[in-house]
């Protein structure tokens, strides 16, 4: 998960019991954690700050990649498709195709 993409993901979840992000991507929770060290990014992570106040409890995680290979499995696939695919949810769609089994 980038930037851009945790900025939708709180867009779209605003209103939901959901308090925990994950990513793979040391640099965002830097962003997050001290975002005036980062003033190129400041304008997006002004927008974050903003939405924070939705989550009380907001808590963002660093996971591994190879710790969460479903997740890079779904990544993967979805860029396979041919055109812009948004998907947020709580369970995996029936059209998208199952991970091979580890």
């Amino acid at each position: 998960m980038d930037l851009g993409q945790l900025l939708i993901a709180l867009n779209m979840l605003q209103h939901s019991p959901c308090q925990s992000f994950g990513t793979d991507c040391k640099e965002l929770i830097a962003m997050i954690k001290e975002p005036h060290e980062w003033p190129s990014f400041a304008t997006e992570l002004e927008k974050i700050e903003t939405l924070q106040i939705c989550f009380p409890d907001f808590k963002i995680t660093y996971v591994p990649r190879v710790r969460n290979q479903f997740a890079d499995f779904l990544a993967k696939t979805a860029r396979t498709f041919r055109r812009e695919l948004l998907f947020i949810g709580c369970s995996i769609p029936v059209w998208l195709p199952r991970p091979p089994q580890a």
